[in-house]
This record gives C-alpha cells, sequence and structure tokens, in this order.
C-alpha cells in the first residue's frame, strides 16, 4: 500500500509541476508572438488526464504493486525526462506555433516525430497496469489514442499554417 501511495503521490507532483511549467512557458510564448492553434481540444486532455489520475487514486492507492510494470514505468519516465529537456522552454501542453522557428529535430525528435504522445500513451497503459488494471488501462488507452488522433491532426494543421504563412 505504502509504495501504491508513494507511486500515486509521485505522479501527482510531477503532473502538477508540469502544469506549472508548461503555463509558465505558454504564457511567455505567447507574449514573444507565437500562435496558439486549436485550444478546442485541450479541455478533453485535461478532462481524460484529470479522471485518469483521480481513478487511480480511487482504485489503485491501497493495492500491491507490479515490480515489473513499475520498471517499465520508470523507463517512461526518463524518455518524459528527454522530451521536456529537449523541448525545454518551448515545452507546453498545448499546441503552441512561434513563428519564423524551425522544428525541434535533436533527442528523441530526431527518431520520432511526436515522442511526447508516445511516452504519455505507454505511461496512461503502464500506471494502471502497476495496479492490476487491465480493464482500466485499455479503457483510458483507447480514449487517450482518439484525443491523441485529433491533436496530431491540429498541430500538423497549425505547423503547415505556420509554414505557410497563415495564422488561425
Amino acid at each position: 500500500m505504502m509504495l501504491a501511495i508513494l507511486l500515486l503521490g509521485f505522479v501527482t507532483a510531477e503532473r502538477l509541476a508540469e502544469l506549472w511549467w508548461a503555463r509558465s512557458n505558454t504564457r511567455r510564448l505567447l507574449a514573444q508572438g507565437a500562435i496558439e492553434h486549436a485550444p478546442g481540444h485541450y479541455p478533453l486532455i485535461v478532462l481524460l488526464h484529470a479522471a485518469w489520475l483521480a481513478g487511480l487514486w480511487l482504485l489503485g492507492w491501497a493495492g500491491p504493486v507490479s515490480i515489473g510494470w513499475l520498471l517499465v514505468f520508470v523507463g517512461l519516465q526518463a524518455a518524459r525526462m528527454w522530451v521536456l529537456l529537449t523541448l525545454g522552454r518551448r515545452w507546453t501542453t498545448r499546441i503552441i506555433v512561434v513563428p519564423g522557428e524551425s522544428l525541434i529535430r535533436t533527442g528523441p525528435y530526431r527518431f520520432v516525430k511526436h515522442p511526447n504522445y508516445l511516452v504519455v500513451a505507454g505511461e496512461i497503459a503502464v500506471l494502471p497496469l502497476c495496479f492490476g488494471l487491465t480493464w482500466y488501462a485499455i479503457a483510458f488507452s483507447l480514449a487517450n489514442a482518439a484525443i491523441i488522433f485529433i491533436r496530431i491532426r491540429a498541430e500538423a494543421a497549425a505547423l503547415t499554417s505556420v509554414a505557410e504563412g497563415h495564422s488561425r
């Protein structure tokens, strides 16, 4: 039980810190002339992640933790840090495009176009598996896949729009 509480506490603190950092970066980027694109789906992302984490607290806090899945989750955290460090002050939870700046093509972006979405998809599946919640992992993975599909299309449209010299 204690390991489950520590794990959920860590993930909660991590997410809150990331939201703070993302808001800070978003404000700074917008003040520098960046443009936010397709904000309409953002509340769905927030709702999905909040429901996912709240449900894990409700269902997983008192259960045993699978050490094997925990090790996979730790690996995903390393990948998450790689993404965040690569993007630095350009990392946000929204689609923010800075006109005139080129895409990041270092770090994990050398290998994968959307590494952050892969990490998040992994976390949404793996953290419930740490608590033996297979059905929960499947349900939230499917919901996340639907939102990420919308998100990637919106991001591609935003980048195309900026590349063509238009803003929305």
